[in-house]
């Protein structure tokens, strides 16, 4: 993947640093979200696939590494502000898994998958697939970093989840590969990252959520909280996700996809919320309120990206920002 265009005075430097081997890096802070969460996001990089030209080594260089973590402290700060009112429909007394379905039952009124499923041009499909391509073509790796740091049942529940988003054993069915031909059948690049120039903040942010909580031991209640609402939420949304692109007449790959996901996900969601989450709460008490922040999170950043796209699209803009080189296709 090629380092992406700068969105601000903080991403300009840490791209120049990254290219040209520069190992003192700007304290400057971002000018902005879109500055925010592009840095972010391509230092969060360089722990997955990282950049062509840019030396492995950079993973772990210690300026860098002093940056990430003040934006981390800054997205932190604020994500968890945002999550309270969230949070707070919870019931204190209920079981973890019930506290999960009272947090994901979070409603704004704003439908992203019935937008899809009912409304959706194809040009809006194929930027809503523009948009996932960025976390799908590296599904779950984030969650994946979570296994060491678990023990015992959840660990196991984990474990089995992952197994079934990388494929079962069989390579042609890992998620992401599935995804990449599903970009291709509608003739969008399916390479990893391709896209990262079009997509806005709030796409990057809720990327580098799952990055922040898997990389972060501390976060590792997070990060199976928010695992566990993007499985509860997933099953029946796919399931409009498909009716959309049946529809729109958009082929097998991208049927294929999210008709893989109606079933699978029915069952991670219950493997999740009780086996994953529930089980690491009993074997450690005081990651309950973790759980519940990550899943409050997730719910967040989704209901910040479906109001954005869709009110992009009812206004006859487009979701994406402008491409720097060529168009979408």
């Amino acid at each position: 993947m090629e380092l992406p265009e700068p969105r601000g005075t903080l991403s300009a430097e840490l791209t120049t640093a990254l290219r040209d081997g520069i190992t003192r890096v700007s304290r400057a802070a971002p000018d902005d979200d879109e500055d925010l969460h592009l840095s972010l996001w391509m230092l969060y990089e360089l722990h997955y696939r990282g950049f062509a030209g840019v030396d492995e080594a950079r993973e772990w260089d210690p300026d860098l590494i002093a940056v990430r973590g003040r934006l981390e402290a800054q997205f932190e700060t604020g994500l968890r502000a945002a999550c309270q009112p969230i949070i707070a429909l919870a019931d204190d007394q209920g079981t973890v898994p019930d506290q999960l379905v009272a947090i994901t039952a979070y409603d704004t009124g704003i439908s992203l998958p019935q937008f899809l499923q009912r409304e959706a041009t194809t040009a809006q499909y194929l930027e809503f697939l523009v948009q996932r391509s960025l976390y799908h073509l590296k599904e779950s790796d984030p969650q994946a970093w979570a296994l060491p740091r678990l023990e015992g049942p959840a660990k196991v529940a984990l474990a089995e989840l992952l197994y079934d988003e990388f494929g079962g054993g069989r390579p042609e069915r890992l998620h992401s590969r599935l995804y990449a031909e599903a970009l291709q059948a509608v003739d969008l690049d399916p390479s990893y990252g391709a896209y990262v120039d079009r997509v806005p903040g709030y796409t990057l942010a809720a990327n580098n959520a799952m990055s922040l909580f898997g990389l972060h031991g501390r976060l590792r209640g997070a990060a199976m909280g928010h695992l566990a609402a993007f499985e509860m939420t997933s099953s029946l949304p796919c399931r409009r996700f498909l009716q959309g692109a049946r529809r729109l007449e958009l082929g097998g790959p991208v049927e294929r996809y999210f008709d893989e996901h109606v079933e699978a996900d029915a069952v991670h969601e219950h493997l999740a919320a009780r086996a994953i989450c529930g089980a690491l709460v009993d074997a450690e008490p005081q990651l309950r309120s973790a759980v519940l922040f990550g899943a409050a999170a997730c719910v967040h950043l989704d209901a910040v990206a479906a109001d954005q796209m869709i009110g992009a699209w009812t206004t006859g803009r487009s979701a994406l920002l402008p491409a720097p080189d060529r168009e979408v296709a």
